[in-house]
């Protein structure tokens, strides 16, 4: 397992060792010893997965502390563009975001830090998606960030697909109007 730094105060990118035979693979998806030995205090408290189809966009999601999540994101069927949102306002990369093209093939994940806002769109016809957290989901704290902020910037690499978005998450608020507490 390789573990390389991203520019972003506790966002990794996570490459996993892949054992391959004429009977299949096998990888280690998770560590702790591993993730201790890089410095890396993650422990998952709850683990979540989902399924889109070709062009759906979900995101920013995050939710304010004491409920706020670390996340380790992978792909096990199809291929997404990951983001991440600083919204630590004490970061040097504060209103900055991290993309990332994750799939099944390479089994590269993501782990992304509590104070960031996450989302991400599918590129494959379908993608299944999951992720460890290390805090449980609270509907009373969980907030987001609109995905299209002209602020951000965000190419979500959906070329000519119509992309497909919630209707909750056309209802978020601009970075500059959201409430975060990190």
């Amino acid at each position: 397992m390789k573990i390389i730094e991203t520019g972003f105060k506790g966002l990794m990118v996570i490459k996993p060792t892949i054992h391959s035979d004429s009977r299949g693979y096998f990888f280690e998806s998770f560590n702790q010893v591993a993730f201790k030995n890089a410095g890396i205090s993650f422990s998952p408290a709850q683990d979540n997965e989902s399924k889109s189809s070709k062009g759906v966009i979900r995101g920013l999601h995050y939710q304010l502390s004491p409920y706020d999540q670390a996340k380790l994101i992978r792909v096990i069927e199809g291929k997404i563009f990951d983001v991440a949102l600083d919204i630590r306002k004490d970061s040097l990369t504060f209103g900055k975001w991290f993309g990332i093209e994750l799939d099944f093939e390479t089994k590269d994940q993501v782990l992304i830090p509590r104070g960031f806002a996450h989302g991400f769109s599918v590129l494959s016809d379908i993608a299944i998606i999951q992720y460890k957290c290390d805090n449980v989901y609270n509907h009373l704290y969980e907030r987001g960030i609109f995905l299209n902020d002209p602020a951000l910037d965000i190419n979500w690499k959906t070329g000519s697909t119509v992309p497909v978005i919630s209707e909750k998450d056309l209802k978020h608020p601009c970075l500059k109007d959201a409430e975060y507490n990190f």
